[in-house]
């Protein structure tokens, strides 16, 4: 590992009793104050290859670790393929902070970029310098490895002046994020600010108009103002109107600039939650999902009561809100019965409980003439907003009219059809009601107690989409 002696020199242990002082630079030139700074940033293999293992390890839940080592750890190039964001790093610059922390903050930013895992289809990082105007430094798109980052960051030179943090960030919310700068479609965008004290402006202005640009705002706030230094603060819940949302995950707070390694570790998972990151237009929160829940006679009570499971289990998943995602449900038999509209409830917990309440009308199967009505009185309101149209359609039988028909209009109004079949529904009717392609949005169960494995398959089918129309 990389230890620091009382002197500030680093020397890197290699093997056990043996220690080297490195004074030779990446370029090979022998400066002594520069080959510190370089070896401030060396990290031994060994500590590389763990760090990004663990990194790999907490980003991806999909699979427990099996406590094997794996060969390698990623592909250097393509990066840590589960973090996948674009991230721009606002540093404090002003005369706030001064030289020597301004290279403690480079020496961390430097840390967090190697951990992070950057490369093609990982991370990728730019920095911004907040002093009296804000200085885009490098953008996403100029380097791709972290060495390069590291080479970058380490060239940075201290602007000074007021910190203007608000400013910055506004600024950059604005600026940062654009196609030609690099930025990706469909992957989260971040500002991560780093704040020495307390900003200089105002915070909050910037706060909202980073959310409406789709960003997720974090703040790492170093030497938080003591007692005496209150009086000086304009506005002490700062961190709280600025972030992406005010919930504790986006902040973080360090007490000093010195002895941050263990810092940087945490700070990487969660910017590497992709899931967490609310503030960005994801599948989980830009989406309208439809249900056209058959409530035929022949499905019977009970299995009507799985059928309500599986429709909350795909809706749970959703980031439903006002300016989030949104869910409607209609029943059908010969007639049609909208349980609830996509303006009715602003929040998870209502839609939840207004899908367990729905009672079950029995009766017989116009799926065509369903699909007709939930396309014009559900999806007609909706059909300007910002969200990315959802129809699931779930049947056990064989409809009484043409589906077809009704299906191509939907589709052709924007709305993408998933058709789930159980027990007795045709497959050809199924395919007709589907999107393209067919394949991946048809879904046949025999039994009623099938649809719970389908519940995933239909969750990243609809992510899916969402990131493809995105393109």
């Amino acid at each position: 590992g990389v230890i620091t002696n009382a002197g500030g020199a680093v020397r890197v242990q290699t093997l056990p009793g043996q220690e080297h002082y490195p004074a030779v630079n990446a370029n090979g030139i022998q400066s002594q104050v520069l080959s510190r700074w370089a070896s401030s940033f060396s990290v031994t293999a060994g500590t590389k290859n763990r760090a990004l293992e663990a990194v790999g390890r907490s980003v991806s839940t999909a699979r427990p670790s099996t406590g094997k080592r794996p060969k390698k750890t990623l592909d250097k190039k393509a990066g840590n393929k589960d973090c996948k964001a674009d991230i721009a790093f606002l540093i404090d610059g002003s005369y706030n902070i001064g030289q020597r922390r301004f290279n403690l903050q480079k020496n961390f930013v430097g840390k967090v970029t190697v951990m992070l895992g950057i490369g093609t289809e990982g991370p990728h990082v730019g920095v911004v310098q907040a002093s009296e105007h804000p200085k885009i430094e490098f953008y996403l798109k100029n380097f791709t490895a972290a060495k390069e980052v590291l080479f970058a960051i380490k060239e940075l030179g201290f602007r000074g002046g007021n910190s203007n943090t608000g400013k910055a960030l506004k600024y950059t919310a604005q600026k940062f994020f654009s196609l030609e700068n690099g930025a990706r479609k469909g992957i989260p965008k971040i500002i991560v600010v780093f704040l020495d004290g307390w900003p200089s402006d105002d915070l909050e202005e910037a706060g909202i108009v980073a959310r409406e640009f789709g960003v997720n705002v974090f703040i790492v706030s170093v030497a938080k103002p003591t007692t005496e230094e209150l009086g000086m603060v304009q506005d002490i819940a700062f961190v709280d109107k600025a972030v992406c949302r005010n919930n504790g995950f986006f902040s973080y707070q360090m007490p000093t600039w010195f002895g941050t390694t263990k810092y940087v570790k945490p700070l990487v998972q969660k910017l590497c939650s992709h899931e967490q990151m609310l503030c960005s237009k994801t599948c989980y929160n830009s989406v309208n999902i439809g249900f056209l829940i058959d409530g035929s006679s022949s499905i019977g009570e009970s299995n009507f009561g799985l059928v309500l499971e599986f429709v909350s289990n795909v809706a749970k998943a959703f980031e439903i809100s006002d300016i989030g995602s949104k869910v409607a449900a209609v029943q059908f038999t010969y007639d049609q019965r909208p349980e609830f509209g996509f303006t009715d409830y602003a929040s998870k917990e209502k839609v939840l409980s207004a899908i367990r309440s729905i009672s079950y009308m029995s009766g017989g199967t116009a799926t065509g003439d369903a699909i007709s009505f939930t396309t014009r009185h559900v999806f007609g309101p909706v059909k300007d907003g910002p969200n990315k149209n959802f129809l699931i359609v779930l049947t056990d039988g064989q409809s009484y009219d043409d589906v077809r028909g009704p299906a191509a209009a939907a589709q052709k109004a924007g709305i993408t059809i998933f058709s789930v079949g159980i027990a007795w529904a045709p497959l050809d009717d199924l395919k007709d009601m589907a999107s393209e392609p067919r394949e991946s949005h048809t879904f046949f169960t025999r039994e009623f107690t099938g649809l719970e494995q389908m519940v995933p398959d239909i969750i990243r089918g609809i992510c899916k989409d969402f990131l493809d129309s995105k393109q």
